[in-house]
């Protein structure tokens, strides 16, 4: 399976509210300050603490990037970001070619002056017609701490399954071991789910 890079996609992508556009090296300035607000590092992988690595560690992650600008009001302004980080699906030897850049996994923020507008829900439906339509996967995951309720509330209000509940099983950064939730979408879902809503 060959899935389609960003650069391959046509751009922005708009919604009602928000426009959607690949990461440049311009936005790694935003994305470090938005990046070391609490509320939004307590749950990222990492939360920056040097400009200079992060700026290396952004620019590695660039093809898998998207920002989020909000169009309403006077002018726009970055409000968070977005990943589709294409991999390989597991596949028996002899068929594994088959199984190539067939999955991506998300990852999403949006600050926290802006939550409870309901920007989340717009940009992550987007996201998933960019994964499945335009990058071309067949299967989308994403996963959260258990107690980042609003993230997996989330998933499941735009139709993702979920696939696990693990019990202790990620280590945060303040050292104690946290419950993880998975969830995960196929792009026939993703279609079925899409088609009987435009009906």
């Amino acid at each position: 399976m060959n899935a389609r890079r960003f650069s391959e996609l046509d751009w922005p992508r708009r919604t009602q509210r928000l426009t959607i556009r690949p990461a440049t090296m311009a936005d790694a300035d935003t994305s470090f300050a938005q990046r070391s607000m609490p509320q939004v590092g307590r749950w990222m992988t990492s939360q920056p603490d040097n400009r200079q690595a992060f700026q290396q560690a952004f620019r590695l992650g660039l093809e898998n990037t998207l920002i989020l600008e909000n169009d309403s009001g006077a002018g726009s302004r970055v409000i968070g970001e977005m990943r589709c980080h294409v991999k390989d699906a597991w596949g028996q030897r002899e068929i594994v070619e088959q199984a190539r850049q067939s999955r991506a996994e998300l990852g999403w923020f949006i600050i926290p002056q802006e939550h409870g507008k309901g920007y989340g829900l717009e940009a992550v439906t987007e996201l998933l017609a960019i994964a499945f339509d335009g990058v071309g996967v067949r299967r989308v995951e994403a996963g959260c701490f258990a107690e980042n309720e609003a993230s997996w509330r989330l998933m499941e209000r735009i139709g993702m399954r979920r696939e696990g509940h693990y019990i202790a099983e990620s280590l945060h950064r303040d050292g104690t071991w946290r419950d993880t939730m998975m969830y995960a979408l196929l792009a026939e879902e993703w279609r079925d789910r899409h088609k009987h809503q435009q009906q």
